[in-house]
């Protein structure tokens, strides 16, 4: 199960495919991937603060294809209102919302609520306080192999946009000289 390192990890290389800006040189734009990548999750909050259990609410509604879709939304719109926020376009809220989903879908055993309201699964068990804060702060070696993998996708593609870009000059270059 991917923890929030591993969500952050993905939700940068998914933000570096689908953008040309670069989420590590401008921090309220990294700001906003961490805390969008991580937004499924404001599940386990709520069921520590009102059932002691951060496993009460878990990968019900949020971890969702329409959470996604509502909160994407809404979260685009907030960012064209309030100018103290980086701009963000439905799509980048969206997928960032949705990386964390499909993130938790593929990588571990329990099951997400996808097409809810039509399905809903339950995350089972206790999570206390401490279990969720040692949780996070433990990582695992899964949350490691995300993080390189995530490294690797992301330096792959700025290579390879760096080649397109390289061609496109000289080939700008080029017929600029015929």
């Amino acid at each position: 199960m991917p923890l929030p390192l591993g969500h952050i990890a993905i939700g940068l290389a998914t933000h570096e495919v689908g953008s040309t800006r670069s989420a590590f040189s401008r921090w309220k734009l990294f700001t906003a991937i961490v805390v969008l990548s991580n937004l499924p999750d404001i599940d386990v909050i709520i069921g520590l603060l009102f059932h002691w259990n951060g496993s009460a609410f878990h990968r019900g509604p949020t971890h969702s294809f329409l959470f996604a879709l509502v909160i994407g939304f809404l979260a685009s719109r907030a960012s064209n209102i309030w100018t103290w926020l980086p701009r963000l376009g439905f799509w980048t809220c969206f997928s960032l919302i949705l990386s964390h989903v499909a993130a938790d879908a593929l990588l571990s055993t329990s099951a997400v609520s996808f097409f809810w309201p039509l399905e809903t699964n339950w995350s089972t068990g206790h999570s206390g306080w401490e279990d969720v804060v040692r949780m996070v702060l433990r990582g695992d070696k899964q949350d490691a192999w995300i993080a390189l993998s995530s490294a690797a996708v992301i330096a792959i593609h700025r290579a390879a946009r760096t080649l397109k870009t390289d061609r496109l000059i000289r080939s700008g270059s080029k017929s600029a000289g015929d």
